[in-house]
């Protein structure tokens, strides 16, 4: 954002005169992300850690597969986790324990196309802010929040052309050069290029990873092309697509209609969130973790389904679940 000159108009003591200044304060300024916010959000995953060590009063131990330690086998735990060589020693049934593993790479997509800048009435006062804004805050509640989990995070903004593209990496000066990036993101007139971001990803990411897509798809007869390059995403690694919702078109599909025109808009307004719908829903069926979200819970939600990933040990499980199972795990609305 840039400033140019500043008109002061000021008055004597008395209030009898008034005069006129200029100011020259030609500068740039930087406007960074909700910082609070993703404050916010660490904290609550700190104080989650605290309160589930307090009621264990052990370490907590998760479903990943960085081995741990030995103990008797208990019901319910997998086959797959017995130790064989163990329980030959021991003359009884012995599982591994395994920790939550660390290190993993999470990367962030944040479409800035044309669909990103459409803006949204808060619910209180009439402010209003762009998809984009609460895309760029939920990307960085979520860099946060990784970080302090130990993985490594990368950041991908792309319009028609690829706007910001931060590897993969940790630590707090990292964390920073997040920032910067995303406090630069700018939302653009044209239509994303799905296509390029979804090369320059592949190419820079090998390994499975999780792929955190923000973005948004247009009312077209064909399938979108970003649903199609989520589905090529997920080939190789576990991507959560996340869509903001219009809460004004959900208004004008609950509202019931009292004239033509009203009935006209309704009837629109159901069938585009009808097709929105089958195409989630289609992502889901395929094993992309789909959503569409109200602005106000995109940070939270995307923060939650991600440790619930990390708790589950979803990325190095690489499993497919059905439609059922992801609603019993928190999918959103």
């Amino acid at each position: 954002m840039q400033f140019g000159r500043l008109y002061i108009r000021y008055q004597s003591k008395l209030g009898f005169a008034e005069r006129w200044a200029v100011v020259e304060i030609s500068q740039t300024v930087r406007v960074l992300p909700d910082l609070e916010q993703a404050r916010q959000q660490a904290l609550y995953l700190i104080r989650s850690r605290q309160v589930e060590m307090e009621k264990r009063r052990r370490k907590r131990r998760g479903h990943g597969r960085e081995f741990e330690s030995l103990r008797e086998y208990r019901a319910g735990d997998e086959l797959r986790d017995i130790c064989w060589t163990a329980t030959a020693r021991r003359h009884q049934l012995t599982t591994r324990i395994f920790e939550i593993e660390r290190s993993q790479a999470v990367w962030i997509v944040l479409d800035a196309g044309r669909l990103s800048r459409a803006e949204i009435r808060q619910e209180h006062g009439d402010l209003r802010l762009a998809k984009l804004d609460y895309a760029v805050n939920a990307a960085l509640s979520l860099a946060q929040v990784a970080t302090q989990c130990g993985d490594r995070v990368g950041l991908l903004a792309y319009g028609r052309a690829v706007q910001h593209n931060v590897a993969a990496g940790r630590g707090p000066q990292h964390l920073r050069i997040i920032v910067d990036s995303l406090a630069l993101v700018r939302g653009e007139a044209s239509e994303a290029d799905h296509s390029r971001a979804a090369r320059v990803l592949l190419t820079a990411q090998n390994r499975r990873s999780l792929v955190v897509w923000i973005t948004d798809f247009a009312e077209t007869p064909t399938t979108p092309e970003v649903i199609e390059y989520a589905l090529q995403m997920a080939k190789r690694h576990l991507v959560v697509f996340a869509t903001v919702s219009q809460p004004d078109l959900a208004v004008v599909a609950e509202t019931i209609p009292r004239n033509p025109e009203e009935i006209y808009r309704h009837a629109a307004a159901l069938e585009i969130a009808h097709r929105r719908d089958l195409l989630l829903r289609e992502l889901r069926q395929r094993g992309v973790f789909a959503f569409e979200l109200v602005p106000g819970l995109l940070a939270s939600s995307i923060v939650n389904q991600y440790l619930d990933i990390k708790e589950r040990n979803l990325l190095n499980q690489g499993c497919v679940f059905s439609l059922h199972e992801w609603s019993s795990h928190g999918q959103a609305g």
